[in-house]
């Protein structure tokens, strides 16, 4: 039974306005054609969907996914810098300032600097 409806939602979230739109819409419907029918891309235009990466509850996947009742769409921005980097220089950058264990590149340990002090 191709026609008979569920209900999905669509969700897109800028720093700025966030979006979650409920419908529904046929059964055997993909994401593609649930964002399409959401009129999402109408209230936030920059979304690409011939590169934007979408997902259903946080696992990304192709656009040609048959949805389920249920289901939430999600559309992702691309990231704006590398999480491992920005991670890397925070601890570059703690070791620096010696808030950092410079062997482990961990947080120092309270105990072991009291000694290092007492000696």
């Amino acid at each position: 039974m191709m026609d008979e409806p569920i209900n999905i939602e669509v969700a897109y979230a800028t720093p700025a306005k966030q979006s979650l739109i409920e419908l529904t819409v046929p059964k055997g419907s993909t994401v593609e054609q649930g964002i399409l029918a959401s009129g999402i891309t109408d209230i936030h235009p920059e979304i690409d969907l011939k590169t934007a990466k979408v997902g259903v509850w946080n696992r990304v996947c192709k656009p040609s996914v048959e949805l389920q009742d249920g289901d939430r769409i999600e559309v992702y921005r691309p990231l704006i810098a590398d999480p491992k980097e920005v991670r890397k220089r925070r601890a570059e950058k703690a070791v620096q300032e010696g808030r950092a264990d410079k062997v482990t590149g961990g947080r120092l340990n309270p105990l072991k600097a009291d000694k290092q002090k007492a000696d």
